[in-house]
């Protein structure tokens, strides 16, 4: 295969990447650090709730499907498990869902290529009978149950579900015991042959390894490709640009209120750069107005309306886009408030530029710094690859954003009706063991 270079002589880094003959993408990252971090990767995650079928028809999937899979394949037809065979490698395996892809990974510091021919084997030789998927749902409608009883999980899934009416990004990543429930051996499979087809995903190695190394593991593993083409995109049901509640509101075995303040982001572009650019934004607009060193969180942690549990994030894909506020707070009303008057304040004053530069030059040197890392790089250039954009732009495009730039986006997005907060409050004496959601008007009875 060809392999081609790609350099920033900005950070003083360069990566190589080429086609396999079996349509697979591979991104080989040389880094002469102590461990060698693989990410093989799917374009399929959560929201992907519809399978395109090859006479053109689609199959609608249950919520979970890819999480569900995701469990299923480190089981082998030999009945042994993926992660006893890294073991032997010394190398310590992994996998995540999220809402628009799923990865498998693993980490090591010897016995690479032996590792990098497992993970590739395990991946693409799926085996799946009707007693392995139903001991399957029984795994993971236990981890459904955690996750409904972890209050940090509900507030953020209330707040989500909040945002979004149809959107699929709604629907917890695990799915519900009833989705789950639906999944077959039959489905599973077809999701492999269509969604795990090689020019669907993308392998990215970071460490101490040759592009040779990496290619001599594919060829040992993937065939040339047969022509099978790359699955339809996702199809998102139309989605209003308002938020579907204005609040959800939860009783949970809880000390203290914990509560998600999220803005729905109404513009998500189809063009991954503008993406790109507005997720750098929408970041240093969090540094600038929410940051532990910044004017909100300290005014409101003296007064003692927040604890040290606050954070907020900005989360996107090419079909939904929200920013969030997490924290507790014994008065998580008069948090909104505070944050509405301060929000209305910033946006008659604009933004400081001192502010604005410090902050700027904080999250230059966060990004510089994450090339320290075998696994920052990988989970990174990765997330980059996917977008359909390169790591190497970011820096700059960082320096590029203005504080003009932000102000429009702090009026943009910063407003009441793409506004939902999301409370969970101390469950009371006489509430009932399994209390439903606040009914009242905005309010949302939880999903799942």
């Amino acid at each position: 295969m060809t392999w081609n270079e790609i350099r920033s002589a900005l950070l003083r880094e360069h990566y190589f990447t080429g086609i396999h003959k079996s349509g697979l993408p591979i991104y080989v990252f040389p880094k002469r650090l102590t461990s060698v971090y693989a990410l093989f990767a799917t374009r399929y995650g959560s929201v992907d709730t519809t399978l395109p079928l090859p006479n053109g028809q689609e199959v609608t999937l249950p919520e979970g499907t890819a999480h569900f899979l995701e469990h299923k394949l480190f089981e082998n037809e030999d009945g042994s498990d993926a992660f006893a065979q890294f073991s032997q490698y010394g190398a310590d395996a992994n996998a995540y869902t999220t809402y628009n892809r799923t990865a498998y990974l693993f980490s090591a510091t010897d016995h690479v290529g032996e590792a990098l021919r497992e993970l590739l084997t395990f991946v693409t030789h799926p085996y799946f009978t009707e007693k392995t998927v139903k001991k399957e749902q029984g795994i993971i409608a236990e981890e459904i149950r955690e996750g409904r009883d972890d209050p940090w999980d509900r507030c953020y899934g209330n707040m989500v579900r909040g945002l979004y009416e149809k959107n699929p990004v709604r629907y917890d990543v695990c799915g519900s015991e009833e989705s789950i429930a639906r999944i077959t051996p039959e489905l599973l499979y077809d999701c492999c042959r269509v969604f795990y087809h090689p020019s669907n995903m993308a392998l990215v190695v970071c460490g101490d390894v040759t592009p040779e190394l990496v290619e001599e593991a594919v060829d040992a593993i993937l065939p040339a490709s047969k022509g099978v083409s790359i699955p339809a995109r996702k199809k998102i049901p139309e989605e209003p640009s308002t938020v579907y509640r204005a609040r959800v509101t939860e009783q949970m075995q809880v000390a203290k209120p914990l509560f998600a303040i999220g803005f729905k982001d109404p513009c998500v572009s189809p063009d991954p750069l503008v993406r790109v650019r507005r997720d750098a934004a929408m970041t240093l607009l969090d540094e600038i107005l929410f940051s532990r060193s910044g004017v909100f969180y300290n005014r409101l942690f003296e007064e003692g309306l927040l604890t040290q549990s606050f954070d907020a994030g900005y989360s996107a894909s090419d079909t939904f886009g929200f920013n969030g506020l997490f924290g507790e707070s014994d008065d998580p009303e008069r948090v909104m408030a505070r944050l509405t008057d301060y929000l209305d304040e910033v946006k008659k004053e604009g933004i400081d530029r001192e502010t604005f530069a410090r902050c700027r030059s904080v999250l230059y040197a966060d990004e510089i710094r994450a090339y320290d890392s075998t696994d920052e790089i990988a989970n990174r250039l990765l997330s980059f690859v996917f977008d359909g954009a390169e790591i190497f732009d970011y820096p700059s495009l960082l320096q590029s954003i203005t504080p003009e730039e932000l102000e429009s986006l702090l009026e943009e997005v910063y407003r009441e009706e793409y506004r939902t907060l999301s409370v969970i409050l101390p469950r009371s004496a006489d509430a009932e063991e399994d209390p439903c959601t606040n009914t009242e008007k905005g309010s949302l009875h939880p999903a799942g």
